[in-house]
């Protein structure tokens, strides 16, 4: 049976999406699970796994633009995996008995490289496609012909293009290069763009001193870890800190439709995720109702995903408030962009030892800028203020998150 391999939908009004790596070529056998191919559109970039284990026919190749709903490859699931024939072991020469008298020098022979033979995947390919070895070239080790040497010998390699960013040499120092913009950096930039033209963003300020957060963390970091499983970072104690707050504050925690406000009586929290492709934010669904144990977990399950291109659109769709750490980065102070439709978004930063005043007396305290970015259609002055001391008293009180006061 042929099992056809076909392009998801990485997102509504997405038609077509580019091949940007192939795990797999023509003829190679596939576990179920595993990684096909992956794609990258304007919103996303997704990894295709193996529906069924089976021998792979490719239909494309990397850099190729398809369109969403087509074939990529199939996969012969009747085809069994074949065992990798075993390496003969190599005969030990038997020890020659010692000369009694020295041995008469002989001149040097002179040899020419010989071919090695083939590893145990290039010689199951050979055989298959029923190849002459001799005409294969070799490129592995003491000439040792490699499976990627088969599958060029049988794919040869289209002429070389222009190169999509050239290598600038230290005698041309006023080069230039140029890269095609991707289709997600692409959307990105029509995203953020808009925001800035169709929103009244403005940014506020504060800082949070972080002592007491720090001091819970070190105290409680190892029992936590014991019975929970993961560690106890700083992003739960925001969390939780924004989702209360958002109780108090419920425009931050809305999205303008045209003539109508909707308000949410819930926070599904987007969790900013650098990702390899770009910027990602996976959303944490009822983040109000979790514990501190459920927001970390949940948090390092998103973020993995995203960093390893396995995360799905569902998963990033229809949050209602925004966090994002640029302190990670080492950011000390930022304008986060809001994420539209969302009226709100938190920005972390750098924990920094600073002097500040506590009762009259100068300490150093490691403290942190925090930006909160709002709709001012939506949000006025005094509630995004009011809003972020909110998430500063709880900060510097995390009893209070605890005790739900």
């Amino acid at each position: 049976m042929k099992l056809d391999i076909k392009i998801p939908s990485p997102g509504e009004s997405v038609n077509e999406v580019i091949i940007t790596v192939l795990n797999k070529a023509d003829g190679d056998y596939v576990e179920k699970d595993e990684i096909l191919f992956e794609i990258e559109s304007e919103k996303a970039t997704l990894t295709i796994p193996a529906e069924a284990a089976g021998m792979v026919s490719m239909s494309v190749k990397e850099g190729d633009t398809v369109e969403v709903g087509s074939v990529a490859c199939q996969i012969d699931t009747s085809a069994a995996k074949t065992k990798a024939p075993e390496t003969p072991a190599e005969a030990v020469p038997e020890k020659e008995p010692e000369p009694t008298t020295p041995p008469v020098p002989e001149p040097p022979a002179v040899t020419t490289p010989e071919k090695k033979g083939p590893s145990i995947a290039a010689e199951k390919l050979i055989k298959e496609r029923q190849l002459n070895q001799d005409t294969v070239t070799a490129t592995g080790k003491d000439g040792r012909i490699t499976k990627q040497d088969v599958i060029q010998h049988v794919q040869p390699s289209p002429p070389e293009q222009k190169k999509e960013i050239e290598e600038i040499s230290p005698q041309e120092p006023r080069s230039v290069i140029r890269k095609k913009i991707s289709p997600l950096r692409k959307k990105i930039a029509e995203v953020l763009v808009q925001v800035k033209n169709e929103t009244a963003m403005l940014t506020t300020f504060n800082e949070v001193d972080m002592s007491y957060v720090m001091a819970i963390r070190t105290k409680y970091k190892d029992q936590f870890i014991d019975k929970w499983g993961v560690k106890l970072g700083f992003m739960s104690f925001f969390s939780k800190a924004v989702t209360m707050s958002l109780e108090k504050y419920p425009d931050l925690n809305a999205y303008l439709d045209g003539d109508e406000i909707q308000y949410h009586h819930y926070v599904d929290l987007g969790i900013s995720v650098s990702a390899p492709k770009g910027l990602v934010v996976p959303v944490v669904r009822n983040a109000e109702k979790k514990l501190f144990h459920e927001l970390e977990k949940e948090i390092l399950t998103l973020a993995e995903k995203a960093r390893n291109l396995s995360i799905s659109i569902d998963e990033m769709r229809g949050g209602t408030f925004t966090i994002t750490n640029g302190g990670v980065f080492g950011s000390l102070m930022s304008t986060p962009i809001l994420n539209p439709p969302q009226s709100g978004i938190l920005g972390m930063h750098n924990i920094v030892d600073r002097p500040v005043a506590i009762k009259g007396q100068v300490e150093i305290r490691p403290m942190m800028y925090v930006a909160l970015s709002y709709d001012h259609r939506i949000v006025d002055g005094k509630a995004s203020v009011s809003f972020l001391k909110n998430v500063k008293s709880l900060i510097e009180a995390p009893e209070k998150m605890l005790l739900n006061i």
